[in-house]
This record gives structure tokens, C-alpha cells and sequence, in this order.
């Protein structure tokens, strides 16, 4: 197996025209979800939940195991039972981290590659693979394949690390470059990416990552909050099959085809899924309200949409919050409602853990709790 070369883009062989009734549902189906969220008083409340679950979605590609219910324990002080999950928990809150961290950059000054750079330095940061070239494009060869696989064996080989710095520079052109469609410019760049493979470890993470700081760069999206791991995960034969042809006849009007048919459908779901968070959120409000008739009752729900998993202490210290008797008081009446789930008994200085259970339902699309 040698090492690729890359197709300059766009590749000549696009079939764009083919493409562009499908790439304007895919338009259509985001502008939808971004509309939602404009149209939402609180969004970064109710979008909390999902950038945590596209974190675990996305490491879990990877092969991590940690799942949302693990990593909303963690967060309100509640360990993982099996000693080995607490590398993987950490894998899913630096992709998080990351994440958070570019839609921050972004609003600032435009993506390069020194966005990048900062971004892997965030997702590896003391994490397996932290010792390979954190922060730093590959100065070595690198292979896909199975373990303990030689080049030789391998499924596929980027190109040789003297040339990544010339194919990332042409990447960079590409991604600021004004294109008939840009959603399909961004299919092609995140498989360029994953050709490219400019990492030792993390690539994967972080082309799944582009794909919302794209749009919300190119202003397809008011916040970067649109996420194609659970989409990627469903059809992963085909992504992966789809990856392999590029390069063959067809293989990138197929690779974009995927993609944009991607767009369509996961947008759909997060459009549903969004609507039902939101009417989730007016009804446990209007309830809260009739059950406790406290001025604090919203901002502790908003606190609870953000934290699902949380310690009754944490509450207790937020500065816009009442009395601990009181903030006890109103726990009481939301857990005697069922609004909240006790996950772990208080005993002595050792606090509640509640889970606003409702809400991990949803986002899960099973019973959690």
C-alpha cells in the first residue's frame, strides 16, 4: 500500500449538477434548525445537552465506551464504577472542551490552521495518544488498518508527512474559497481531511468537528451546534465505503451524495429533537412554577437543563440562588412532582445527586432513569 496523493478541490470529475437538488434540501433542512434555535429565548440552555451527547457520539466512534449517562455522573461527582471508563470520560469532555472552544475563536477571527493546532492540543491534553504529537501536525508516516497492522497491510495510507504542510495549505485555500454550494464544498473537505490525516492520533475527531465550525463560519448556522457523528455511526459501512472510493469513477459525487443525504436527515432528527427539548422545557417550567411558586424556580431549571446530573451543594453555592433550607424546599417539591430523580442519597455532608430525568430520556432516546 503507498501513500495517497490527494485530488486538488474541487475534483474535476464532481458531478455537481447532479448533486444540487439534494445539496438544496440539505440548505433547507439546517436552515430549518438554525431557524428553531434563533427563534429559541435561551438556546445555548437547551442546546447544552446535545454538544455533550455529539461529544460521547463522536469519541465513541473512536471506540471509547463511555456513554451521556457516565459523563453526567462524572460531572456531579459521582465516579464511574469500572476504573477503566475514566480515560475514555475524559476523552468526551476534552472533545467537548474543544468544541466549546472554537465556537469561541470563531466568533473572533476566522478559522485557520493554527485553529487546528489548538483544537488537537485540546483533545489530546492528558489523554492516550497526549505523547503523539499533541499540538503538532505528523512529522511521521501514519496507516489505517487494523491493530498491530503494518504499512504494508494497511486499508489506507495518507500522504507522506513532508507533503502534508503543502496539501493542508491547499485545504486552508479551499475552506475560504467561494464555491456554487457550500455545503457540498464542506463534504469535500472534511473527506480531504481525513485524507490528509494531518495528526498522529485524533483526526477523526476533529474532521467530524469542522463540520459545525464550517457553517457556523460560513453563516449557515448562528452558533456551531450542528453535529453528524450519530448520523456517521448509524451508516458507518457506508462512510467508511464511501471514503474508500474517493478517487475511483464516481467516488466523490458518491462521497458528497452520502454526505449531503447526511445533512438532510440528521437535521431532520435534531430539528424533531429540538422542538421536543423545547416543549419539554415550557412544560416542566409551567409545572415548576405551579408546584413551588418561587421566583427561583426557572433559574434553577435552567441550571438544570445545562447540569442533567448535578449535586444538590452545587446549587446551593450559585450566587442567584436562595437560602440552602429553601433551595432543600424547592428539591423536595420537584422530586415529590417527579420532575427530579434522586441518583444518589445525601448522608450526612455528603449531597444529593438528581437527574432532571425527563430531560436525559429524551436526549437518549430510551429510559436512562
Amino acid at each position: 500500500m503507498q501513500p495517497s496523493d490527494p485530488q486538488s478541490l474541487p475534483p474535476q470529475d464532481l458531478d455537481l449538477l447532479s448533486l444540487m437538488p439534494l445539496a438544496i434540501e440539505a440548505n433547507t433542512a439546517v436552515a430549518t434548525l438554525d431557524g428553531l434555535y434563533y427563534g429559541v429565548p435561551n438556546p445555548d440552555i437547551l442546546l447544552a445537552p446535545t454538544t455533550t451527547q455529539e461529544a460521547v457520539r463522536s469519541s465513541k466512534i473512536e471506540g471509547t465506551q463511555a456513554d451521556f449517562e457516565d459523563i453526567l455522573k462524572f460531572e456531579a461527582g459521582e465516579g464511574p464504577a469500572d476504573a477503566s471508563l475514566q480515560a475514555d470520560i475524559q476523552e468526551v469532555i476534552n472533545y467537548r472542551k474543544a468544541l466549546l472552544a472554537a465556537g469561541d475563536h470563531l466568533r473572533s477571527r476566522p478559522f485557520c490552521l493554527n485553529t487546528l493546532l489548538e483544537l488537537h492540543s485540546i483533545l489530546m491534553d492528558s489523554v492516550r495518544g497526549h505523547n503523539k504529537g499533541r499540538g503538532r501536525f505528523r512529522t511521521i508516516q501514519n496507516w489505517i488498518g487494523s491493530t498491530g497492522c503494518t504499512m504494508e497491510e494497511a486499508s489506507f495510507v495518507p500522504p507522506p508527512p513532508e507533503n502534508v504542510p503543502q496539501h493542508l495549505g491547499a485545504w486552508e485555500h479551499y475552506w475560504h474559497a467561494q464555491t456554487p454550494d457550500v455545503i457540498t464544498q464542506l463534504a469535500l473537505l472534511h473527506a480531504q481531511f481525513e485524507i490528509i490525516h494531518p495528526f498522529v492520533d485524533g483526526n477523526g475527531r476533529l474532521g467530524r468537528m469542522i463540520i459545525p465550525l464550517f457553517l457556523f463560519e460560513k453563516h449557515r448556522l448562528t452558533r456551531p451546534s450542528f453535529y453528524l457523528s450519530a448520523y456517521f455511526e448509524s451508516h458507518r459501512d457506508e462512510y467508511i465505503g464511501c471514503l474508500r472510493d474517493l478517487g475511483t469513477t464516481g467516488g466523490w459525487t458518491r462521497w458528497c451524495r452520502f454526505f449531503l443525504q447526511g445533512v438532510v436527515t440528521q437535521a431532520a432528527d435534531d430539528t424533531a429533537k429540538a422542538r421536543a427539548i423545547q416543549d419539554l422545557y415550557e412544560r416542566l417550567k409551567n409545572r415548576a412554577l405551579e408546584i413551588t411558586h418561587s421566583q427561583y424556580a426557572v433559574p434553577l431549571l435552567d441550571y438544570m437543563f445545562v447540569h442533567p446530573v448535578f449535586r444538590s451543594s452545587d446549587v446551593s453555592k450559585l450566587g442567584h440562588m436562595p437560602t440552602v433550607a429553601m433551595v432543600s424546599r424547592l428539591f423536595n417539591q420537584l422530586r415529590e412532582d417527579r420532575i427530579l430523580y434522586v441518583v444518589r442519597e445525601g448522608a450526612g455532608r455528603r449531597p444529593y445527586i438528581y437527574a432532571l430525568a425527563e430531560l436525559i430520556n429524551l436526549c437518549e432516546g430510551r429510559k436512562v432513569f
